[in-house]
């Protein structure tokens, strides 16, 4: 008998940049039409863009691409076979008819490309996908790019106005008698905010915390807690996906950190101490506390191995400093957001604990939970949260952790100015 191995298929190399610069775009499928211009070289650009932000990019390019560029760049560019030619796969249909894809974009748009998708004319792979995908109802950007008298051409201003309320155009730029191609920042920019980017958090800098510490006693043993790191990382994610710039000092916890944020990993709370301290001396514009630090660690950590003889054991612990209590001495003007655990309280009891917390350490806001319900045993995934500044409550209902860290990056968003 002979058996025969399942060869694996490998991620392409390429798609180790995806969500590398943000996770905005993370679950998108863009389809990319690159018509003939000599601004397609720019395509090449503008598809990394997209994928360093989350996107799964496929290009689509016409005859006259080919002969500029080969296919096999954009291959490479984006990990994805491109598209050349219409076969008996349906190529058009996989990639543009009903909710088969988030958004194409033409890039760059020539004057031939605009009359095809205006007049219903599909005889290249290009205006084929843009006819299914005009009829299908899928968004698409269209980036045009010619001489100036061609933009000004009667018939092609025709053709732009029956698109314009059908379709997004974004605007071309007029220099050396040319309609050029927007820059491929500027698309970026455009889609982002289609997909919802948050304007308001874009190139703010936050430093964060998150996960457990550990304490050791000695080399072997050590004093923690169950602190997965889910809550921080997943806010995390979302303040990325907004647009900041995170520095996220995380201690030994089970989620895995995001991509584009500066990851500095800790273990002890003195570490993380230390860490936020140094940090500190660079200006942020929100501090975020959301790591299960320690409130006592041992008063003397034993270099060598207790023994296990004996048949006590008795272990000093002294208070741990509270690093949140220290932030606003650092930097007075910073939004500082706090977390607050219990175990067990009234939801009265637990905004008095989290109003408490407010004042000591001057918080602008604290995020309670109560970790000590059944309900949050039986389940850690999700969680209910009280949000306590110093003029309201909100009370969240019952959800997923992911969930929760979208409703506290709004209510940080409202306290940015």
């Amino acid at each position: 008998m002979v058996v025969k191995k399942k060869i694996q298929k490998k991620d392409h190399p390429s798609l180790d940049i995806v969500s590398s610069h943000g996770v905005e775009l993370s679950g998108k499928k863009i389809v990319l039409c690159v018509a003939g211009s000599v601004a397609a070289y720019k395509a090449i650009e503008l598809a990394r863009l997209l994928m360093r932000h989350g996107a799964d990019v496929k290009c689509v390019t016409s005859n006259a691409v080919t002969k500029l560029i080969q296919p096999e760049y954009f291959k490479w560019a984006t990990g994805n076979d491109v598209i050349t030619k219409l076969t008996g796969e349906l190529e058009h249909i996989r990639l543009a008819d009903y909710n088969q894809s988030d958004l194409v974009i033409v890039y760059p748009a020539t004057a031939n490309t605009l009359g095809k998708l205006a007049n219903g004319i599909d005889d290249t792979p290009v205006s084929t996908v843009l006819t299914v995908g005009f009829g299908s109802k899928i968004p698409i950007l269209m980036c045009l790019a010619m001489h100036a008298s061609m933009y000004e051409n009667a018939a092609v201003k025709k053709n732009i106005n029956f698109l314009k309320n059908k379709i997004e155009f974004l605007s071309p730029q007029m220099i050396e008698g040319k309609a050029k191609s927007p820059e491929p920042e500027d698309v970026l920019e455009n889609v982002l905010k289609k997909f919802g980017f948050s304007s308001k958090l874009k190139n703010k800098k936050v430093l964060m915390t998150a996960g457990p510490t550990i304490e050791q006693i000695d080399p072997i043993r050590a004093i923690t807690n169950q602190s997965s790191g889910k809550t921080g990382v997943s806010l995390a994610y979302e303040l990325i996906s907004a647009g900041a710039k995170v520095t996220l000092v995380y201690g030994p916890g089970k989620e895995k950190p995001p991509k584009g944020a500066k990851i500095i990993n800790v273990l002890s709370s003195k570490e993380m101490q230390e860490v936020v301290k140094s940090e500190l001396k660079k200006k942020f514009d929100i501090v975020i506390m959301a790591a299960a630090i320690a409130d006592y660690v041992p008063t003397i950590q034993s270099k060598k191995k207790i023994k296990s003889s004996k048949s006590n054991l008795k272990i000093s612990l002294k208070k741990a400093p509270k690093i949140i209590d220290q932030i606003k001495k650092y930097q007075k003007d910073v939004l500082l957001v706090g977390f607050k655990a219990e175990t067990n309280l009234t939801k009265t009891e637990l905004i008095k604990s989290a109003e408490k917390k407010l004042n000591e350490s001057s918080a602008d806001i604290i995020i309670a939970n109560d970790v000590g319900s059944s309900r949050y045993i039986k389940n850690p995934q999700k969680n209910q949260i009280i949000i306590v500044d110093s003029k309201t409550n909100i009370i969240s209902k019952w959800m997923d952790k992911e969930k929760i860290s979208k409703l506290i990056k709004k209510e940080i968003e409202k306290k940015i100015k």
